[in-house]
């Protein structure tokens, strides 16, 4: 089978995403790049690379997408007590081991705080925002410069999937419907750090643009967060919630990033297509991880409700013919999408979320193979 031959155009990685996020055209579409490690060895070695070459693969697969950001340097606050659980030294979130035939992944478990009181909560220990380590961020983006660099990701003030890692996600769903007053204050605790945190990590990388005599917005590209907010047929929660709740405390989010004129990009998994009005008024540029299989999020819906007020992330499902199919379906499934979503001047090409362990090595060549050969605008 042919390799993949990255079709490297006349713009670098940083102009390519720009002008995805301005709906103007590029060379090609931006490609970006989600899997297991499990997956990662099993293309390292197919691709001819060493171990753990992650500079190499993504080079070989033409990945346009760099996160950067200010890691955690303080103490230890939480620790593992059982020998088959692991803890998150800084949230205290619990995983556990779980086998499948075609590898494993480590699953949230225990949940610490699903019964919690008020204070107990309060008790919780919680990352200081002060704890960071902003100064390696200058280094980070003079390492990155043609790349298309976000800060976040999906977890940047998602509400709803990390109260459940605390506390479950029957009882968070429970917590926002009955206004429990524990589940809220664990939401605002997090919320808060995490925006204490991008503040000071805007604020650093402000400070190194000043010092190049430029703009933040010309050495960041844009702002990367997340909300699971439907299951594959139908909304996760109702409308007066998603404006109660939900909203309300992503607002200062979205606030900040429109004081430093940023795009945003919002993970958003299963059927979410019934949010996105409510998000653009917040001010949201580009959504994924755009699920073709849930309800009204197929290329061609979101295309025409959406094209040329929101960029597209995502849409190569990774529950589809990239799992379970040929090398073939998988690269006619490419193309298809390509040809949907290409001329809104706005889609970003990447699987739907981390493509799993069962997906054939051939299968994700064919993907980038596809999107080089097919996703050129010029």
């Amino acid at each position: 089978m042919p390799e993949i031959q990255v079709y490297k155009g006349n713009l670098t990685s940083k102009e390519r995403v720009r002008r995805a996020f301005q709906f103007e055209k590029a060379d090609r579409v931006p490609i970006n790049y989600f899997t297991n490690p499990g997956v990662n060895g099993r293309l390292m070695e197919h691709l001819g690379l060493e171990k753990n070459d992650y500079a190499g693969l993504y080079n070989r697969l033409g990945v346009d997408f760099r996160g950067i950001g200010a890691g955690y340097n303080g103490p230890a606050l939480h620790v593992s007590k059982r020998e088959d659980r692991t803890v998150n030294s800084m949230y205290g979130f619990v995983h556990r081991w779980i086998e499948n035939e075609s590898g494993g992944y480590w699953d949230y478990c225990d949940f610490p705080l699903e019964f919690a009181s008020v204070e107990d909560v309060a008790d919780w220990a919680m990352p200081d925002p002060d704890n960071f380590n902003y100064d390696s961020l200058e280094a980070q983006i003079n390492a990155n410069e043609s790349y298309a660099l976000h800060l976040g990701g999906a977890g940047l003030a998602c509400i709803i999937n990390t109260a459940g890692f605390f506390r479950g996600m029957e009882q968070v769903l429970v917590d926002l419907i009955t206004d429990d007053e524990a589940g809220l204050l664990l939401i605002d605790r997090f919320i808060g750090q995490q925006l204490a945190t991008l503040e000071r990590e805007l604020a650093a990388i402000d400070k190194t643009a000043k010092k190049q005599n430029k703009k933040l917005n010309e050495l960041l590209d844009f702002v990367y967060m997340g909300e699971d907010l439907g299951t594959q047929n139908t909304p996760l929660i109702s409308m007066q919630i998603l404006k109660k709740h939900i909203l309300p405390r992503q607002k200062p989010f979205f606030d900040l990033c429109k004081y430093y004129d940023l795009p945003t990009l919002l993970h958003t998994c299963g059927s979410s297509g019934w949010a996105y009005e409510e998000y653009i008024d917040l001010g949201l540029s580009g959504v994924e991880t755009l699920q073709p299989e849930a309800k009204d999020m197929n290329p061609e819906y979101l295309k025409k409700t959406f094209g040329g007020r929101l960029a597209f992330h995502g849409c190569i499902s990774t529950a589809g013919p990239l799992a379970y199919g040929t090398a073939e379906e998988t690269a006619e499934n490419v193309r298809a999408t390509l040809e949907i979503m290409m001329p809104t001047n706005a889609y970003m090409l990447s699987p739907t979320h981390q493509i799993q362990d069962n997906t054939p090595v051939e299968n994700i060549v064919a993907m980038y193979r596809t999107a080089h050969e097919y996703g050129r605008y010029i």
